[in-house]
C-alpha cells in the first residue's frame, strides 16, 4: 500500500487513568495501538495483553507492512505475551482487542489458553467470539474462554467506520 492512499487519522489517543486498571484502562491502551495501525495504513485494530494487573504485550495490525496475512494485532500480542512469560500457555492472561477476533484469532485465543478476551467493536460477519459464531462455546473444546464485550464499543466502531469510509473516498477520488 502506498503512503498516498493512507487517509489522515482524525482521532486522538485516549488517556487511560493509571489509578484504575480496569477493562476500560486496558481497552484504551489497545485503542491507542489501533491508532498506530491507522498511521501505518493498516486496518486500525489494536490489542494488549494483561497479566496479574500489568501490561505484558501490545500490538497492532501489521498485515500490509509485513505482507503476512497472520499479522493480526491479536496474534502479535499473544506471541509477545508468550515470549514474555516463557510459555505458550497464558491461563491467567486477558487479551483486550478493539475489534472482535476473526476465526484465526479466536482460535489462537483458545489455543493459547487465555483466561479472558475483552473486545470493543463487535463483528457480525467475521467475529468468532459472538458475532458470526461462538467458537469458544463449542462443547468439545478442552479450554473454556471467558468473553466480555463491549468495552469502548462506540469509540472502536467509530474508528473502524471512519478508516474504511476515508479509504473508499480516497479510492473513488483516484478513479475520478
Amino acid at each position: 500500500m502506498s503512503e498516498k492512499s493512507i487517509p489522515e487519522c482524525p482521532f486522538s489517543a485516549l488517556a487511560p487513568s493509571y489509578l484504575n486498571r480496569d477493562d476500560e484502562f486496558f481497552m484504551k491502551l489497545a485503542y491507542n495501538n489501533a491508532l498506530k495501525a491507522w498511521k501505518m495504513g493498516e486496518v486500525p485494530v489494536g490489542a494488549v495483553v494483561e497479566f496479574e494487573g500489568g501490561l505484558i504485550a501490545q500490538a497492532h495490525n501489521m498485515v500490509e507492512s509485513s505482507k503476512d496475512p497472520t499479522a493480526h494485532a491479536e496474534i502479535l500480542a499473544i506471541t509477545q505475551a508468550a515470549n514474555k512469560l516463557g510459555d505458550w500457555r497464558l491461563p491467567g492472561a486477558t487479551l483486550y482487542v478493539t475489534k472482535e477476533p476473526c476465526p484465526m484469532c479466536a482460535g489462537a485465543c483458545i489455543m493459547s489458553r487465555l483466561k479472558r478476551v475483552v473486545f470493543g467493536a463487535p463483528d457480525p460477519k467475521m467475529g468468532f467470539l459472538g458475532g458470526a459464531a461462538k467458537i469458544h462455546e463449542i462443547p468439545s473444546l478442552n479450554h473454556r474462554l471467558e468473553v466480555s464485550s463491549p468495552v469502548l464499543a462506540d469509540e472502536c466502531i467509530a474508528l473502524l467506520k471512519a478508516f474504511f469510509s476515508l479509504k473508499r473516498s480516497i479510492s473513488s477520488d483516484k478513479l475520478s
